[in-house]
């Protein structure tokens, strides 16, 4: 068990680390295309947070053992503008030591903090687990979300499977 668990937001030194933990949740991203993303991502003015253990030794934390990034999306249906949580991942190794749970209530304050007053997560439907995680956090399945890709992916994101070939 850590000794402390703080939150911050990530740096670009912790990309190797976001990297593992992004390969943990299914996106296997090399950390200098982790590194630029964090970037474009607080310069659009959103934000990524870790979670990293601290020793009662120093005050500096060491590698981050989870990950949460949000942003805010100006609407017109609601008075203010929606919060999402667009990527949640802790790593295997310190599930069920409150560090998801830790991430996703400073992602809540810091929606709260921009005027959000709805926080919408989207989860994959296989992450079954991932769905206990928030309904127990007070979250409730409220709509469905539909995708479609536009043209090629981003670099450093495989490449969708070609399928079977045709007749």
């Amino acid at each position: 068990m850590p000794d402390a668990l703080e939150v911050r937001d990530a740096r670009p030194a912790d990309a190797p680390a976001l990297a593992a933990l992004l390969a943990e949740l299914g996106y296997p991203v090399a950390p200098e295309v982790v590194a630029a993303r964090l970037a474009a991502l607080t310069a659009a003015g959103d934000r990524a947070l870790v979670a990293a253990e601290t020793s009662g030794e120093t005050t500096e934390a060491t590698t981050p053992l989870g990950l949460v990034t949000v942003h805010v999306t100006p609407v017109l249906h609601r008075p203010t503008p929606v919060g999402r949580v667009t990527s949640l991942v802790v790593a295997e190794r310190a599930r069920g030591r409150g560090v998801g749970r830790a991430l996703v209530a400073a992602a809540e304050r810091l929606l709260a903090e921009k005027g959000c007053a709805l926080v919408e997560v989207t989860s994959n439907r296989r992450r079954t687990d991932a769905h206990a995680f928030y309904e127990r956090l007070g979250y409730a399945a409220t709509s469905f979300r539909f995708g479609k890709p536009l043209g090629a992916e981003a670099p450093g994101t495989p490449a969708p499977s070609p399928g079977p070939a045709a007749p």
